[in-house]
């Protein structure tokens, strides 16, 4: 593609290059650079991309964009926002492929990665077509699966994934969409058919500047999707529909007003039962993923499966069928006497949601095993220790990935929240703490194991060490039975 085409719709301040120069593909990593490309150079939040301008020059690239002008020996083209300009250029250097596709993407603090799961089943069943997906866990476009680096990856990525599902012929995609993602403007050139809003709850204050500013970047996705798809139960509901730009259908398990309601809602340690009521239809849903969010998922698919054209009965229908995301919920098989659960839930609204669907089945204790993640939202610490001691009985607090700082002095963080030192255990090593859970592990206890969630790594000083949980915890189970 030649360097005139890439550049539509970019703000270009000033533009010394040849126009008619081709270019060979996009990246914003210097590290990735090959003969041909153009590099964008994105002030970072660490680093500027600027700094490596000459080692992409040097690796072959020959046309940089930046914020600031270059004395260098390619074409240069200065821009207001590299970040806007790399959205653009990477989306017309794939050909716009998202505004070929009917695209969804999902927001909230919780819930994001299991309704992604749960409405590409849908699609998949009730539509009768195939569904990439885009998030946390992976990226999944047909056969082909990857690991994935983020929620939701760089603008880069975001068109290349999706350029390679049409490719496939697959039309329809999921994709979790983060509030760094909206506010750096990662998918500012996606097309969406239908945005979804999980809820709220505070996380990633280390990043954004409040939870307004957090807010904020969440109403992102409704002022450029077609279509809205809102949890009325949540707080901040009416917020997001009043700075909505998008026609709104809602769903709730409390307002009867909402489009799609849940009513009779019935739980078990193993799946929930609901009522999915829509305006003129009404047909008795399950799911088997347990707790209260698991309605919330399900409903909130359900609503979204709806948007796309299929009627409610047949989305409600087809939730029976569909199964749990690794490390959502996730039970570990034990041959034992007592239970364990592997969950992501590192937020004190997930930590409260998931011990109180574990609460509703625990028959013994609740044993929760958990930490907090470094260089990350200090504030939430306190909150995720005083959330995991209101509703555990033994209270194991560990490391989670605790990055470049002293585990330690996370624990510490953890502890202002907490009072009950009878409920306390502290051991920083989370192999250690794993272990300590299961030998002090009596019949009818639930094990909680929460944070990790998929990861099979542990971050440390920049290094991320395998670690799987389920090895773990087989590990220790195979050490009692010798």
């Amino acid at each position: 593609m030649i360097l005139k085409d890439l550049l539509s719709g970019v703000d270009v301040l000033k533009l010394t290059s040849v126009a008619e120069r081709e270019i060979t593909g996009v990246t914003n990593d210097s590290r990735k650079v090959k003969p041909g490309n153009i590099f964008v150079a994105v002030p970072g939040y660490v680093e500027d991309g600027a700094k490596y301008i000459d080692m992409a020059v040097e690796a072959g690239a020959v046309a940089v964009v930046s914020e600031s002008m270059r004395d260098v020996p390619v074409d240069h083209v200065l821009v207001k926002d590299a970040r806007r300009a790399l959205s653009a250029i990477a989306a017309n250097f794939y050909g716009r492929p998202s505004e070929q596709m009917t695209v969804v993407g999902i927001t909230g603090t919780n819930g994001k990665t299991t309704t992604t799961y749960i409405l590409k089943d849908l699609i998949e069943r009730c539509i009768g077509a195939p569904c990439g997906l885009i998030g946390t866990n992976e990226v999944i476009i047909g056969d082909e699966v990857s690991e994935a680096s983020r929620t939701t990856p760089e603008s880069v990525e975001i068109q290349a994934y999706l350029s390679s599902m049409l490719n496939k012929g697959i039309k329809y995609a999921v994709m979790e969409v983060s509030s760094h993602a909206l506010k750096l403007h990662r998918v500012d050139n996606v097309r969406f058919e239908v945005g979804v809003f999980t809820n709220l709850s505070q996380d990633h204050l280390d990043f954004h500047d409040s939870m307004e500013d957090y807010l904020d970047s969440k109403v992102l996705l409704f002022k450029m999707c077609r279509r809205g798809v809102i949890n009325l139960d949540d707080s901040a509901a009416e917020y997001i529909i009043n700075n909505s730009d998008c026609e709104i259908l809602s769903f709730s398990t409390e307002d009867l007003s909402a489009d799609v309601v849940a009513r009779n809602i019935r739980y078990s340690p193993s799946s929930v039962e609901f009522e999915a009521l829509g305006v003129e239809e009404i047909y008795r849903a399950e799911l088997e993923i347990p707790g209260k969010f698991s309605v919330y998922n399900g409903l909130a698919s359900i609503a979204t499966a709806t948007v796309l054209g299929v009627p409610l009965v047949e989305a409600a229908g087809a939730l029976k069928h569909c199964r749990g995301v690794k490390g959502r919920a996730e039970v570990v098989p034990t041959g034992r006497d007592f239970t364990i659960i592997i969950d992501y839930a590192h937020t004190p609204d997930g930590l409260e949601n998931i011990l109180l669907t574990l609460k509703e089945f625990t028959k013994g204790r609740l044993i929760t095993v958990f930490g907090a993640g470094g260089n990350r939202d200090r504030k939430k610490r306190p909150l995720m220790g005083q959330t995991v001691e209101r509703y555990s009985d033994i209270c194991i607090v560990t490391s989670d990935n605790p990055r470049s700082e002293e585990p330690r002095a996370i624990i510490a963080d953890i502890l202002e929240g907490m009072s009950d030192k009878e409920k306390q255990v502290i051991i920083p090593d989370r192999v250690e703490a794993i272990g300590y859970a299961i030998k002090h592990a009596e019949k009818g206890d639930v094990i909680l194991l929460a944070g990790k969630g998929h990861e099979t790594y542990q971050e440390i000083n920049g290094k991320k060490n395998h670690m799987d949980e389920r090895e773990i915890v087989r590990s220790f189970l195979s050490l009692g039975d010798s």
